[in-house]
């Protein structure tokens, strides 16, 4: 399965809150209190830090501000996001294979990867719990494609 099908399955998943398509971001000079409320009300586990929209330049999870506050405090709340965001950004682009992106994901310990378009513009953004589901989906299909070899349907 490739990335572009992980997206796809998103945009039909008929789930509540936001539209698949839409890449939330915030600007680095937000502070965490800032993103941590958007990712509340977003329903969502990692936000993409841009200045523009549509270039990533950093990426923040709920994991990163949990971190922060059990080593400073609740005073780290009104750091800015520019300060603790992760600079090295994993992307991923349509064509790649979804098992490659989890593989990425599981070494890295991170759980969101944005896409991107070969001029490095955002295009979603997958989670660990989509290249999961993809490969969830592909399993299911093969096992059946197999049970029908087997049952000479």
């Amino acid at each position: 399965m490739l990335v572009k099908q992980l997206l796809s399955m998103k945009e039909t998943s008929g789930k509540p809150g936001i539209a698949a398509a839409t890449i939330v971001t915030i600007r680095p000079e937000a502070t965490l209190a800032e993103a941590a409320k958007v990712l509340c009300e977003q329903r969502i586990g990692a936000i993409v830090v841009s200045e523009d929209g549509k270039t990533p330049a950093g990426i923040l999870s709920e994991r990163d501000i949990v971190k922060q506050l059990g080593l400073k405090g609740p005073e780290v709340l009104s750091t800015t996001i520019n300060e603790v965001m992760t600079r090295e950004v994993q992307t991923c682009v349509t064509g790649d294979d979804a098992m490659s992106v989890l593989e990425r994901m599981t070494e890295g310990r991170f759980r969101h990867m944005p896409v991107v378009d070969e001029n490095g513009h955002m295009l979603g953004l997958v989670s660990i719990g989509d290249a999961v589901s993809g490969r969830l989906k592909e399993l299911s299909a093969e096992k059946e494609a197999l049970t029908g070899m087997i049952m000479g349907s």
